[in-house]
Formats: C-alpha cells, structure tokens, sequence
C-alpha cells in the first residue's frame, strides 16, 4: 500500500473519483462494443461538455467559501446574445466581441458579488434573483429570436486545433501538445524531488518517480494518439484546449495562491478566517464576480458550438456544474474541494450520459439515473460523517492534521459558533 501511496503522490484514495471515471469509460467500452474510446466520440465528449467544465471550474470557488450559484446558465445565455447581436448589427469584429463579453460578466459578477458581500444577501437568493433576472433581460434583448454568430467564434465554441508540418500520422498540432504534456510531467517530478531535498525530506524512491513518469507518460500519448487519429480536418478540441488551460490557472490559483487560500479559509471557518485577517467580503466579491466572467466565457463557446445564440440556452447549466462540483469531491458544508476533482466529477457526469446514449438508454432514465449518481454520493458522504466515520470527500481529499496532537480538521469539523460581521477582518495575533 505504501508503494502504491507512493506512486500516486499523497495516497490513493485522493484519486478515488479519478478511479470511478476510469471504470465508468472502462465499462461503456465493453458494453457499447468499443464505441467510447474512438476518435470521433472523445472529440464529442470534450467539445460538448467543455463550457460545464469550465462552469464547474468557478462553481467549486463558490461552493468552498460557502455560497452557491443559481444564476450561471442565466449569465451565459444574457452574455451569448449580447455577443451576438453586438458582432452582427454594430460590426465590432470577433475578438472585441470575447472581450465585451467577458466584460459583460464581469459587471454582472460585480452587481451580484456587491449583494452578497457588501448588503449580505446570501448567495442562493441574490443568484436565485439574478437566473430570472438575466434570464429575462435574455429574451427581452434577443426578442426571443436566434442570432447567428460568425466563423472565428464557432472555432472557438466547436473548432479543432489545425494541422501543419510534415505528415507523423497524427494531427501535429495535437502530437506537440502531447509532447508538451510529457515535458511537464517529467519536469513535475524533477521540481517535486528537488524541493523535497532542498526541505530535508527524503524524494521518493527513483524507481517509483520513473514509474510514475512512465504511467502518465503512457496516459497521456494514448490520449495524444486518440484525440489526434481521427478524421482528416479533426484534433484536439479548441474549447478543451481553454478548459485545460484554465485548469491549470485556477489549480494553481486556489492552491498557491494567498487568495486561494483565503476562500478555503472562508468556507472551512468564516469566524476564524475573519480573526485571522482575512478580509471576507473581498473573498465572496471576488468568488461570484469570479463565476460570473467563467459564466460569460461558457455562454460564448456554447453559441460558437451551436453557432447561434437563442432563448434557450442555458437552460439547467447551473444543475449540472453544481452536480460536476459534489461528485468531485466538495462538501456541502464548503471549505473541501479542488479545481481538478470538479472538473473529473464533471467527466464523470459527462462519460455516465454519453455511455447511456450509446447503449441507447432513453433521456428520462438518463437524467433519474444521474439524479441518483448525484443523491447517493452526497447521502454516502452525510451518512459517514453522522456516523463519525470518514467521509467520502475526507477518503478522496484527506484532511490536514494537527501536528501537535494530531488531530483532523478541514471542514467536516464541527465550526465553532463565533458571531462575526460578514466582512469583518482582524489583525492576527
């Protein structure tokens, strides 16, 4: 076990959802005759699925420092018309167009983080507002019409990477990302073994960093070899090439940084965070203000994949990115969760409806059995805590202890009942 915990960096149980994905693609392969795994439907896979991801990616921000976000899909589909019509009827060209609506979400994530943070309307209701208001002002802009988007932002909602070079067999522009991919892994490892040298530790074993290395190395050009065979004109997908990058900013983000810390701070103990410094009504600004511009960013790669804005669009997002958000991981309680398990719990809602459809299940016994997935990894997790065993987010992301005493503490602790002003800040000491 302990070669094993090696191997996988911090333990294996951190990699419990990652495990559950992996058997779902696993199993839909076998029953569906080899269907999932082919280029065309890994493609498919990302480029319909990208903007929930990216959704998630704000959500699990929201939901660690303790609030929720109803109005997501609303702030997408206000975003997309605007976009729309601004690029069709005022001739901006495309790229101002991303840039005006990002801008777009920003104000409206300004408008509802000022509500939640400054007036201290909780979250649930200023969003609950906000998902009829936007999406209102949706139809009252667009008159409840479709308006179509030009070419450079359907690349961007549905658009693959492009081909050049010379002829591997592979779309080169995938093969280079894979190349890149493996780079960083092996750089990784070399940065991760040095800094335990220069702090006194001891690295792990070399023969399990190489298997390591090895491992993800293989992952990785499996995945290179999957999404770059495909059909002449396809590759590695344009959204999910933002989704990967945006990955990779807010992992880094919520984990190296001291704003990161501030929301876990926040959400796993809002009294002790206030009295420790941290200024909380900055933190719950910046986190819906936050969600909003990734809420506009979806709004605009969904009209691009759709290749129009209408009525209807975002319609049950904010459903599925707070659903991706639990089954990776977080509490419900806040203060748990990671960038990167939002993002696998979306995969695995994402695997679970696309391996359905295959095996030609029906969408109403789709979304009960998705409502199930949702309902008992949430009754699993309130069950053990009740019970005082660990949970399954205390299983998948294990807490910190205490070194002194060794206690656990995160957020499935019971919070002491300190009254603090929201917003309320003191130096330490």
């Amino acid at each position: 076990m302990s070669s094993i915990k090696q191997l996988l960096s911090g333990g294996a149980r951190q990699f419990g959802m990652l495990f559950a994905l992996l058997a779902l693609i696993i199993y839909f392969q076998i029953a569906t005759g080899g269907r999932v795994l082919t280029p065309s439907n890994a493609q498919n896979l990302l480029n319909g699925n990208s903007y929930i991801l990216i959704l998630a990616i704000g959500m699990v921000l929201v939901i660690i420092a303790g609030h929720i976000d109803l109005s997501v899909g609303s702030v997408a589909a206000v975003t997309g018309i605007i976009v729309a019509i601004a690029i069709r009827d005022w001739g901006i060209p495309w790229w101002l167009g991303i840039v005006l609506g990002l801008c777009v979400g920003a104000v409206i994530g300004a408008w509802q983080g000022w509500w939640v943070a400054y007036v201290g309307i909780p979250g649930f209701i200023t969003t609950l507002a906000g998902m009829m208001l936007f999406r209102g002002l949706n139809q009252f802009i667009g008159k409840s019409n479709t308006v179509p988007v030009p070419q450079e932002l359907q690349t961007l909602g549905g658009g693959y990477l492009p081909e050049w070079g010379p002829n591997t067999g592979l779309n080169n522009s995938t093969l280079l990302l894979g190349v890149l991919a493996v780079g960083a892994v092996v750089w990784a490892e070399v940065r991760r073994r040095a800094s335990a040298r220069k702090l006194g530790a001891e690295p792990v074993p070399t023969s399990v960093a190489v298997t390591r290395v090895v491992l993800f190395g293989a992952v990785i050009a499996y995945l290179t070899y999957l999404y770059g065979s495909g059909r002449v004109g396809t590759s590695f997908p344009v959204p999910a090439l933002v989704l990967v990058l945006l990955v990779v900013v807010y992992q880094f983000v919520a984990s190296r940084t001291i704003t990161g810390r501030h929301v876990y701070a926040v959400g796993g103990n809002r009294a002790a965070a206030a009295l420790s410094g941290v200024n909380i009504k900055r933190t719950n600004f910046f986190v819906m203000m936050n969600m909003s511009i990734l809420a506009s960013l979806a709004g605009m790669i969904f009209i691009g994949r759709s290749t129009a804005s209408g009525p209807f669009d975002g319609n049950m997002w904010e459903l599925d990115a707070i659903a991706a958000v639990f089954i990776g991981g977080a509490a419900v309680s806040g203060g748990v969760g990671t960038v990167v398990g939002s993002v696998i719990g979306g995969l695995v809602m994402a695997v679970l409806n696309n391996g359905l459809q295959l095996m030609g299940v029906g969408s109403d016994m789709t979304q009960i059995i998705k409502g199930l997935v949702l309902l008992i990894a949430v009754a699993f997790d309130v069950y053990n805590k009740v019970q005082g065993r660990p949970s399954i987010i205390g299983l998948i992301f294990p807490s910190r202890r205490d070194k002194g005493t060794g206690a656990v503490t995160g957020a499935d602790d019971a919070q002491p009942e300190v009254p603090v002003e929201a917003g309320a800040t003191a130096a330490k000491g």
